[in-house]
């Protein structure tokens, strides 16, 4: 049997990509590029920066201060969702967080809203937050290169849930609005098919105060349950992910 060839190795790049173009990633990237994933120069690589397509591109030196790249070719290649969901997600524990956004990027989700409940554990200021998101939308950026997605989803700013809700009682619907609950009686195959796409609500540990949910209910959410049993935050998240995209989406 004649081994597959190994995949080529995925690097996001902030800036513009053009063929024809060369390209050097940052310090930090390129300690990551030549130490950890032992990348040399001569090696053919994938970059891209989110605007939807991939590009071939090979290294042309490949230091611990800098990867200098050749870029040779640009190709469509759309591996988003069918079904758009954005993951509104109570802030979890720092590694339970992580995983949550990782697999939540695989699974295909469109966007991702932090928010702080009353139950979070975890407790964010300003300057803590704004390093935080960075943090997660590195999660993210990291997810989508190891799972082949061209458009790098957005964390959106860290939001009190209470302003959260109060400001989309204020704006239409336009997606469905769901909230997960283990006190709900609705599974998500009782409901239609989502005519633009499903806003999804899920708590952090613990899940949501009583007065969360009745808020999430006066900004227009329904909430659904995922079986009988009671589910972690980020098993929760993930398996409602899963679940609208073997219902509706692409899997």
């Amino acid at each position: 049997m004649i081994p597959s060839a190994k995949p080529l190795t995925r690097l996001y790049f902030s800036g513009a990509l053009q063929p024809g173009r060369k390209c050097l990633l940052p310090r930090s990237q390129a300690r990551h590029a030549v130490r950890v994933l032992r990348l040399k120069a001569g090696e053919e690589i994938i970059l891209f920066n989110g605007d939807g397509a991939e590009y071939g591109a090979v290294i042309e030196r490949a230091t611990g201060d800098g990867l200098a790249v050749q870029i040779r070719e640009a190709r469509v290649a759309d591996r988003e969702a069918l079904l758009s969901v954005t993951l509104a997600q109570g802030v979890s524990s720092g590694e339970r967080m992580d995983f949550t956004l990782q697999k939540a990027v695989e699974l295909g989700v469109a966007a991702i809203q932090p928010l702080a409940t009353s139950r979070s554990i975890v407790r964010l200021d300003a300057e803590r937050a704004a390093k935080r998101l960075a943090h997660w939308q590195g999660v993210v950026i990291a997810a989508c290169e190891q799972c082949g997605r061209n458009r790098v989803p957005k964390v959106e700013p860290l939001r009190a849930i209470d302003a959260w809700t109060y400001a989309l009682e204020r704006e239409p619907a336009g997606v469905v609005r769901l909230l997960l609950s283990p006190r709900a009686r609705t599974g998500l195959r009782d409901l239609e098919r989502p005519a633009a796409g499903v806003l999804l609500l899920a708590g952090p540990e613990g899940g949501l105060a009583t007065e969360e949910e009745r808020d999430a209910f006066a900004a227009g959410f329904s909430a659904v349950r995922l079986g009988p049993r009671v589910l972690r935050t980020e098993t929760a998240a993930l398996a409602a992910l899963a679940a609208l995209q073997a219902l509706w989406g692409d899997f």
